[in-house]
C-alpha cells in the first residue's frame, strides 16, 4: 500500500538521516552520548514536522525519551532550538512544518 504524501513527507529519508549524524558528529546533542541516532523531530511527526535536516537532530534512547514525554520538553526545547539556529543561521520553525495546501497559497 502506498504511503500517504504528509507520511512520506514526515519521515527522515536514509540520506537525510546520515546528514543529520554527520551534522552532530554521531553524538546526543543533548549529553553528548556517543549512542545518538539521527532520528529525533524539533517539530514532531504528529504536528506535521517535516523529515528534513534542518528538523532533524540526534539524540540518545534517554534524551530523545525526555524530549518526547517528560515535562523537561519546554526546557529541552529551547536548548535544541538554540542548536538548530546555530547549525543554520537562517532557520525558521515555520518552514519545518507540512503544509497541506501551500501550492494554493
Amino acid at each position: 500500500m502506498a504511503k500517504h504524501r504528509q507520511t512520506k513527507a514526515c519521515e527522515f529519508p536514509a540520506k537525510v538521516r546520515v546528514a543529520i549524524y554527520n551534522r552532530d558528529c554521531g553524538c546526543c546533542v543533548l549529553c553528548g552520548s556517543p549512542n545518538g541516532q539521527p532520528n529525533a523531530h524539533f517539530i514532531p511527526r504528529s504536528a506535521g514536522g517535516l523529515g528534513i535536516e534542518e528538523n532533524g537532530l540526534t539524540l540518545c534512547f534517554d534524551c530523545h525519551y525526555a524530549f518526547d514525554h517528560t515535562p523537561q520538553r519546554a526546557e529541552l526545547r529551547q536548548h535544541l532550538k538554540a542548536y538548530l539556529q546555530d547549525c543554520y543561521p537562517d532557520w525558521n520553525e515555520d518552514a519545518l512544518r507540512y503544509k497541506k495546501y501551500a501550492a494554493f497559497e
